[in-house]
Formats: structure tokens, C-alpha cells, sequence
């Protein structure tokens, strides 16, 4: 019962504490209000621009693991003009015929295709549109994990005979056909020349500034001989080849394999440099996810600085307030107020502060990542480690920062606290 008894008395006196510390804290809205902002802003910020660093990673990695993380690329070389290089492909150092040696002679390739992309006028009656037009073979579909929602892709008879069939992204359909869904069978004119409709293929989406879905496909022999030109002494230049393997594991294998396969066909020795360029997807996803994270991190250390300033800031307020309250310290002492219950009283006053201002920054933090997530169109994620973190730093830095007024406000002196005006 003694126990009990005491247990209660304990309660009473923090419910208290807490009470007065609210109380004073009221009765100085405005002061509170501004004491505070540091601290909403620092958390709002930590976890606002944590969570949308998360969802940009995310969005990014399920855009380009959409294209297969099991893929490849082959780009040729770069043209310099004026000791400026023009990017990769923008020279003809592939051509359709090493892509063929690469399907025969390199084991780990599960699937191997070439295309030729450049842009160019689409015409359909009175509508005029820019795109991408891709030539390509018979293997892009599956190398590319995208095919035709509607009709079909054209075929080994069709690639052969430089046929003019033409499959149409969805967003170049729209531009041309608008909400029309009847295309098939349709005619077109690509660089002038006539093409028919043969199939629509599926949305991909975008890949940051890229629509992937507005590009027209022709067959890539079509495309050399009446779009691009031959632009190879030998074969059908591409700008770019795509390799797919069974799984990741293979990946590295085939890079081997068609690295030493390129450099035998293209005569290139050491100390040359080769004349073509392989990327790996997983390769892209792991160098974007450590580019946001350095990111993130940054910005959150900065965001982080206002948490400082906010711990700063709600220093200051204390220790002006204690001197503001010299007098009400010096009468609670006369009464009988000991220095543990001042020390209490400020220190709670300092972590209410924080801890508040923690939690309002923790929701409007949560309504920034929204707010982007909703108008970016990005996954909304909260990480839960971040609020943890952040409520943890409110209460840290709200109890360090009021140690020092408080321990100020519990040395007072009774007798000069009462003299003083």
C-alpha cells in the first residue's frame, strides 16, 4: 500500500509539472508557435525528401527492371566532330550481321537483337507527328519484354521482303488516331513512304523525360533500305544491340563472350580501344540507386541543419523565458519549490516544444511526400525507420537544448529572484 501510495504521488507531482509547463507554454502562444517552426520545418523536411528519394528510386528501378534486368545493351561507337563526341551510336560500328554472330557463337545469349532508331515525320492524313521510328528484327519483342496488344508484329517473310508494315506505340497511335480504336489495316507515311498498320503494341510507360510508348517499328531491313539508306560497306548498320540472358548470373559471361567476339570481327588489339560500348541493366540500377541515396543523404544533412537551428532556437527562447520569469521562479522557491521540481518544470517545458513541433513537422512531412508522390506520380512511401529517427531527434534535441535554462532557472538564487523586476 506504502508502495501504491508513493507510486501515486510520483504521478501526481509529473502530471503537475507537466501541467504548469503547458500552461506557461500557452500563455505565450506566439513565442511558442515561432520556437517550434525550426523544428517542424527540420522534420518535415527529413522525412519529406527521404520519402520522395525512396519513391523516385523505386519508381525508377521498376522502370527499368520493366525492360529486363537480365538484359544487356550494345551501343556503337561515338562519332567526334570537332573534338566533341556525338554520343553513343551516332557511328556506324555495328551492323545487323554481328548481332547474328552473337545469337550463334555466344552461349550465355538467350536472345539477341539489333535495331536502327532515328527520327522522323509520321503522316496520316491531315495529322503530321515527330517520333522515334525503330527499325528492328523478330527477336525485339521478347528482348525487349514489350508486345503488340492489339494485331501483330511483322514476320521472317515480311523482314525478308523489306515489306512496308509498320506496329505503332501507343502514344503515336493516339497522335495520329486519336480515341480511334479501328487502326489496323490503316495507312501511314513514314519519311514519305507508305506503310500499313499492322498492330499496336503495349504501354511501357516512361522512363523519366522518354515516352516509350511513342515510337513506330518497322521491319529494320524496310527501314535501312527506305528510311536510313545502306549506311554500312558491308550489311545493315545498327545503333544498337540487345542481348538477354537466362538470369543475371549469365550476364557477365555474355559480356565476356560478346566483348571478345566484337574485338575479333572489328580487327581491334591492344592497346586499341574498342569501337562499341556494353552496358548491363543491373549495372544502371545499382549506380541510380547509389546516386539517390548519396542524394538523399545530402539533402537530408542539410535538412538537418534546421534541426539544429530549431534546438538552437528553442535555447534561446528558455533562457530568455527564464530570465522573463526571474520573479515567478524566486516566489515558487520562497514556497518551497525545490530545484528538482524547476530543473522538471523546464525541461518539460522544452521537450513539449520539440516534441510537438516533431510531430506536426512528421504530418506535414508526410503531406509533402504526398503531395509530390500525387503531382510526380511516384510511389508513396514512408519509411518508418525516418519518423522513428525523426521523433527521436525531436525529443533529443527539445531535452538538450532546454538542459542549460533549466539548470540556469533551478540555481537561482530565492532572495535575489524576489528583488528582481
Amino acid at each position: 500500500m506504502l508502495f501504491n501510495a508513493r507510486k501515486t504521488n510520483v504521478s501526481i507531482y509529473y502530471i503537475e509539472i507537466f501541467t504548469m509547463a503547458t500552461e506557461a507554454l500557452w500563455s505565450n502562444k506566439l513565442r511558442t508557435g515561432l520556437t517550434m517552426l525550426g523544428m517542424i520545418i527540420g522534420i518535415s523536411s527529413v522525412i519529406g525528401i527521404t520519402s520522395i528519394g525512396q519513391g523516385v528510386q523505386k519508381a525508377t528501378e521498376k522502370e527499368i527492371q520493366s525492360l529486363g534486368t537480365n538484359v544487356l545493351q550494345v551501343f556503337a561507337g561515338a562519332a567526334v566532330r570537332g573534338n566533341v563526341s556525338q554520343g553513343l551510336g551516332s557511328t556506324s560500328t555495328l551492323t545487323w550481321e554481328d548481332a547474328k554472330e552473337m545469337a550463334l557463337q555466344a552461349s550465355s545469349a538467350e536472345v539477341v537483337s539489333a535495331y536502327l532508331q532515328r527520327q522522323g515525320q509520321v503522316v496520316y492524313e491531315e495529322k503530321n507527328i515527330s517520333t522515334t521510328i525503330y527499325g528492328t528484327d523478330l527477336s525485339y519483342p521478347e528482348a525487349r519484354n514489350t508486345y503488340p496488344q492489339a494485331g501483330r508484329f511483322f514476320n521472317q517473310e515480311e523482314l525478308n521482303g523489306i515489306k512496308q508494315v509498320v506496329v505503332l506505340g501507343p502514344t503515336a497511335k493516339r497522335n495520329l488516331f486519336g480515341d480511334n480504336s479501328n487502326v489496323i489495316g490503316q495507312i501511314i507515311r513514314i519519311q514519305g513512304e507508305a506503310y500499313e498498320v499492322i498492330g499496336i503494341m503495349e504501354a511501357k510507360g516512361s522512363q523519366g523525360p522518354i515516352d516509350r510508348d511513342d515510337g513506330v517499328y518497322i521491319p529494320l531491313t524496310s527501314m535501312s533500305a527506305r528510311v536510313v539508306g545502306n549506311n554500312a560497306l558491308s550489311g545493315i548498320s545498327v545503333n544498337n544491340i540487345l542481348v538477354k540472358s537466362s538470369n543475371q548470373e549469365q550476364l557477365l559471361a555474355a559480356q565476356f563472350q560478346i566483348t571478345n567476339l566484337l574485338r575479333i570481327r572489328h580487327n581491334i588489339y591492344p592497346p586499341q580501344a574498342d569501337d562499341f560500348r556494353i552496358t548491363n541493366q543491373a549495372d544502371i540500377i545499382k549506380t541510380f540507386s547509389s546516386i539517390v541515396a548519396l542524394l538523399t543523404v545530402m539533402v537530408v544533412a542539410i535538412a538537418g541543419i534546421s534541426l539544429v537551428v530549431g534546438g538552437i532556437g528553442i535555447a534561446n527562447i528558455m533562457l530568455v523565458s527564464v530570465v522573463e520569469r526571474t520573479r515567478e521562479i524566486g516566489i515558487r522557491k520562497a514556497v518551497g519549490a525545490k530545484n528538482s521540481a524547476i530543473l522538471t518544470q523546464f525541461l518539460a517545458e522544452a521537450i513539449i516544444i520539440s516534441t510537438l513541433g516533431g510531430g506536426i513537422g512528421i504530418g506535414g512531412g508526410i503531406l509533402i511526400a504526398f503531395g509530390a508522390a500525387t503531382v510526380f506520380k511516384l510511389p508513396f512511401v514512408i519509411s518508418v525507420s525516418s519518423i522513428i529517427i525523426a521523433s527521436g531527434l525531436s525529443f533529443g534535441v527539445g531535452l538538450l537544448a532546454g538542459v542549460v535554462p533549466a539548470r540556469n532557472a533551478a540555481r537561482l538564487d530565492p532572495i535575489a529572484a524576489l528583488r528582481s523586476e
